[in-house]
């Protein structure tokens, strides 16, 4: 199972963009997605690359943006190979839309700190919440992103436009959601991004992986205490224990952390599709 690692790719077509894990060509009106197998945590990649993970983000966003379809069309338009997508370019719409099921992360931390949050009072930590929220935030080239209101993104890219995303948002959530628990995975809270092809509003980027997601095991779920991920925070804790100052250059992972990291991209891929890798 265990494939070679991919760091970066020289293909011999003008590059778009080098992302953080995906690198992206120009072909005119679309683009030419490869994931590698990068990591980053805390806004910085890391040296090692993790067997298998490019490959597990391409086959699980193309997987979610078929099953969603039906509800927002998105940029995909062939899927080249295990970790490679042709899809249409988009003018992106610059906002990273986050749907939250259960109170963690940012949210329990703002909740914790009793800042406003529109949520009732007494919930606990990692809590299913009485309804998904939608929690839009700016997209930051650098450093990390900021949560902004719906009234400042209906500005941005008006009213209409803005309820159709929330929407569209929230539907997705909803389904994902009920296909993963059936699958005994419980998925806390995503963001999704969108832009503009001909005029009509699509989804882009990757959808429902671990990069832009927290999955839980159910039967490892428990209230009120931090839970068991299927995403990078295997590799963020460990970063911790070490010290290290969150600043480049980042230390080298330890080969065991490389492969549990990756066993998890994996197994998050087997689990929520119900697919052998």
């Amino acid at each position: 199972m265990q494939s070679e690692v991919v760091l970066e790719t020289s293909l011999p077509l003008p590059l778009f963009k080098r992302g953080k894990v995906r690198d992206i060509y120009d072909l005119g009106d679309r683009l030419l997605i490869v994931s590698t197998d990068r990591i980053s945590a805390f806004d910085v990649v890391l040296p090692n690359g993790v067997p298998n993970k490019g490959e597990a983000l391409n086959r699980l966003s193309v997987y979610w943006f078929k099953e969603t379809r039906g509800i927002v069309q998105n940029h995909v338009l062939d899927v080249v190979d295990p970790r490679t997508v042709l899809v249409r370019k988009a003018d992106l719409i610059k906002i990273e839309f986050v749907v939250r099921g259960y109170l963690y992360g940012s949210l329990w931390e703002k909740y914790r700190r009793g800042e406003p949050t529109g949520l009732p009072k007494g919930l606990r930590k990692a809590e299913k919440l009485p309804t998904a929220i939608f929690t839009p935030t700016t997209k930051a080239e650098i450093g990390h992103d900021v949560e902004i209101t719906r009234a400042e993104v209906a500005r941005q890219i008006g009213e209409h436009c803005a309820k159709e995303i929330e929407e569209a948002c929230l539907k997705i959530y909803q389904r994902a959601s009920k296909k993963a628990e059936a699958n005994g995975i419980i998925i806390a809270d995503t963001k999704l991004e969108f832009g503009f092809c001909d005029k009509e509003l699509i989804l882009i980027d990757e959808l429902l992986t671990p990069d832009s997601s927290r999955f839980w095991l159910q039967e490892k779920y428990r209230v009120g205490e931090d839970q068991f991920s299927f995403d990078k925070q295997y590799v963020r804790d460990y970063l911790e224990s070490i010290g290290w100052n969150k600043q480049p250059p980042a230390p080298k992972l330890p080969m065991r952390v490389v492969r549990e990291t990756s066993k998890k991209y994996v197994e998050a891929y087997q689990k929520l599709t119900g697919r052998k890798f």
